[in-house]
């Protein structure tokens, strides 16, 4: 087995295929669980590798430091992020008592990073890591094969009026990752419903539904013009379906290529049962 990989590890079934991937590659996996965000699940799952080589390891969403100890430790030298983080969450009640930072965390925030916005962050952390021998790369390279096509992903085709609303649902997703606002945006009759901030995906697609009562609506999903792979990689799966289908969206378009589909099958199943067309869409911007 080749040197371990190491999986910082957000909410969602997305670090499990990420795990299973390396798995697959010939990589002992050491996983960080992010407290309070990570599937408590994902520790058996990772404890249970027939290998028994795997490693688990529970840690604070800002304890950089932590991390970095864990993974030189355990002979890491290469690592990856899978999985959301709920960033609304560290704007709550008693953030400091939650989310109280380490010492190389505080220095990442205050010293290295440009701003605030997350693309900053995680840049400076990453640069951080790579300083301490620990390279961040991308987890795309362990779940290639579930990379949305390009064209209609699903048996049911959009219906006429909503080709209007993916050209120009696509031309403001792509604005909002420019700005590193979000990914995503609700859109119908060509007039925007909804656009995706620090609530996340599953948020907005609520807040669309309860806006546009009567359904019908599109959701564009897309990867920032300048897209670091190695976080904050578009990911759409089973629960983002179920949300559509419980507030009567009519189609889901996502990048080609740079959106990954968790669960995939499951994912298009759902989606035909909804009546919800899928589609994927290459970034036609130089």
């Amino acid at each position: 087995m080749d040197a371990a990989v190491g999986i910082i590890a957000g909410a969602g079934r997305f670090p499990f295929m990420v795990a299973r991937g390396a798995r697959r590659a010939g990589q002992r996996v050491v996983v960080i669980g992010l407290r309070g965000l990570a599937d408590r699940a994902l520790r058996e799952h990772i404890l249970a590798s027939p290998q028994g080589a795997d490693r688990f390891y529970w840690s604070g969403v800002v304890r950089l430091g932590r991390w970095i100890r864990i993974f030189r430790r355990e002979g890491v030298r290469r690592a990856v992020m899978a999985g959301s983080v709920r960033k609304r969450e560290m704007y709550g009640r008693f953030r400091l008592l939650r989310y109280l930072p380490d010492w190389t965390s505080i220095k990442v925030w205050f010293f290295r990073a440009r701003d605030k916005r997350n693309d900053s962050l995680l840049s400076a952390a990453a640069d951080e890591m790579a300083l301490r021998g620990v390279m961040l790369e991308s987890c795309v390279q362990y779940c290639a094969e579930s990379l949305a096509g390009q064209g209609v992903l699903t048996r049911r085709s959009p219906p006429p009026g909503v080709l209007k609303d993916i050209e120009f649902g696509w031309r403001i997703a792509k604005e909002l990752g420019r700005l590193d606002i979000g990914q995503a945006v609700a859109v119908k009759e060509q007039e925007v419903i909804a656009v995706e901030a620090i609530e996340g995906t599953d948020e907005m697609i609520r807040r669309a539904g309860q806006l546009c009562r009567v359904g019908g609506w599109t959701l564009v999903k897309a990867a920032k013009p300048n897209q670091d792979m190695r976080f904050d990689v578009p990911t759409v799966g089973p629960e983002t379906i179920r949300h559509l289908a419980e507030q009567r969206a009519a189609a889901l378009v996502v990048e080609a290529g740079k959106t990954v589909i968790i669960d995939l099958p499951e994912t298009l199943a759902l989606a035909e049962r909804a009546d919800i067309s899928v589609i994927g869409r290459w970034n036609d911007a130089p």
